[in-house]
């Protein structure tokens, strides 16, 4: 395993049997993305028509689908769940110029290219590939391959993390599980659903996070709104949460250093239901009585992580609660174009960090900050608040317990009804009154109205981002939700100045294209 030479990376392995075979072609699906070119080359008869066969089967979730060899058509076109693949065989090709008639150039940016025979388009094909050369060993017999995989220009870091999840899998008794990509959200891990002898778990590969450009002083946006570097909070909260009693994925294997880990599979078993997905209310009541029993507690803000690794949880601090902020006139306000004036941006900054001083000096807890719908699995064989499985906490804060109720009660993905919303509040107030007789509602409603107005522009600002800067148009739809949330949460007369900020600067809806 190693370079094979200045921007590839190539590793080798034997195919034993079809079953080996297979499992490679899983390992390779697992890190597609759209865009992808794959050359699969190597002996006649070696078996690249049937690892292409394979592999399409497996991304379009159906093993009975009908992949003819595109021989005699030299193309076939799938439209498939995640991505458009497009199949070619170039053995028939007779020369570039009918290479070109085949269209080629002219792919999505949303389709995975799938070559079988690429030597036939030598100086064609683009420098960033990844090839999979399969060649024949019959002394070792009729099903036995040697398989050479090598990417190449941008994908070459692509199969070295492909070649270093097989080695994490193997040491840790799974690789012979199936594989099997989950469709995941905007965040940059990936997650795939591993079967070793029946049961299934969970891959999360979360390589550490590179530094982004520097936006204030010198330091990425991650680094000032504190967010995991690697998987080591991860494993500390966990830890922490299932101390606790809670459920939290249990921890079989994990590599700090390469951001791997084998999870418990809590299963997909949503808090909410229908077609759009509405709340459950019984099942938001029980996530709402998590939240009341986990603020009463008192936590510690530093966990342990592995064998001599300790994790501190980071504050809540204004510089991230004003970063966060701040997306809102950096992406949303030119998302509409209505990019604000200086002096305007500096009144906005001025009138949060006067807003946002009580909530740095609030009693803290801790923040699991994505405390939502998408990241809460119902468990209905558990009792009490162990029904509702954690997931998604590795930016977990030390801060304001109004927080994640209101991440979770103005949902971003699905519409809580305002009267579901209030008496799910009021459930939580009565939980903390039951338990702390000097517990204040009243400073709580106005710490959850004003978390959950910078929640809101927030993820207005991070939604415009996805649309603006990373081409995923999808997430605008749920900007109508948030901005109504947004109203609800600024009607609460301690945020009278805000509220008047943001009608006289922030344009209605309806101007978004």
């Amino acid at each position: 395993m190693g370079s094979s030479g200045s921007g590839t990376f190539g590793f080798s392995t034997a195919l034993a049997d079809e079953k080996a075979t297979h499992r490679l072609m899983q390992d390779l699906a697992g890190l597609l993305e759209p865009g992808d070119v794959i050359t699969l080359s190597g002996d006649l008869g070696a078996g690249k028509t049937t690892f292409a066969r394979a592999l399409i089967r497996h991304l379009a979730d159906d093993e009975a689908l009908e992949v003819p060899s595109p021989s005699f058509t030299l193309t076939q076109t799938y439209a498939l769940p995640r991505f458009t693949v497009v199949h070619a065989d170039l053995y028939r090709l007779s020369g570039p110029a009918e290479l070109a008639e085949l269209g080629l150039d002219d792919l999505g940016k949303n389709d995975v290219l799938l070559v079988e025979w690429p030597d036939r388009a030598q100086g064609l094909l683009p420098a960033d590939r990844i090839d999979v050369a399969l060649t024949l060993s019959p002394q070792q017999g009729a099903t036995y391959r040697h398989a050479r995989v090598t990417g190449h220009g941008a994908l070459a870091p692509r199969v070295a993390r492909m070649a270093a999840i097989r080695d994490f899998l193997s040491r840790h008794g799974f690789g012979e599980a199936a594989r099997r990509r989950i469709e995941g959200d905007a965040s940059t891990r990936s997650y795939e659903r591993l079967t070793r002898d029946g049961t299934t778990y969970i891959l999360m590969n979360a390589p550490p996070r590179p530094d982004g450009p520097p936006v204030r002083d010198g330091k990425p946006y991650s680094a000032i709104a504190h967010l995991a570097e690697d998987v080591t909070p991860f494993l500390a909260i966990a830890h922490g949460l299932r101390a606790l009693g809670l459920s939290a994925p249990a921890v079989f294997a994990a590599d700090r250093a390469l951001g791997l880990a084998v999870l418990e599979d809590l299963g997909n078993e949503p808090v909410v239901d229908g077609d759009p997905p509405a709340p459950v209310e019984a099942r938001y009541a029980v996530a709402v009585d998590l939240l009341a029993f986990l603020h009463a507690q008192t936590l510690p803000d530093a966990l342990p992580a592995g064998e001599g690794v300790r994790y501190v949880l980071p504050r809540y601090d204004m510089d991230a609660f004003l970063i966060e902020v701040e997306l809102l006139t950096d992406w949303y306000l030119p998302r509409l174009d209505a990019a604000p004036t200086a002096q305007t941006r500096a009144r906005y900054r001025a009138l949060w960090q006067e807003a946002l001083t009580p909530l740095v000096d609030v009693a803290p807890t801790w923040v699991l900050r994505d405390y939502h719908s998408p990241n809460l699995i119902w468990l209905p064989e558990r009792e009490g608040i162990a029904r509702i499985g954690l997931i998604d906490f590795q930016d977990a804060l030390i801060g304001p317990a109004a927080y994640d109720v209101a991440s979770l009660l103005q949902d971003a993905r699905v519409d809580v009804p305002e009267a579901m919303e209030i008496a799910l509040l009021s459930r939580y107030v009565r939980a903390r009154m039951k338990t702390d007789a000097g517990f204040d509602a009243a400073a709580f409603a106005r710490d959850y109205a004003t978390v959950a107005a910078q929640r809101a522009s927030k993820i207005l600002g991070i939604f415009a981002r996805l649309d603006m800067r990373d081409g995923k148009p999808q997430y605008l739809r749920h900007l109508p939700r948030v901005w109504a949330y947004l109203l609800r949460a600024l009607a609460h007369p301690a945020l009278g100045e805000l509220a008047a900020w943001y009608h006289a600067h922030v344009p209605a809806l309806t101007s978004l294209r």
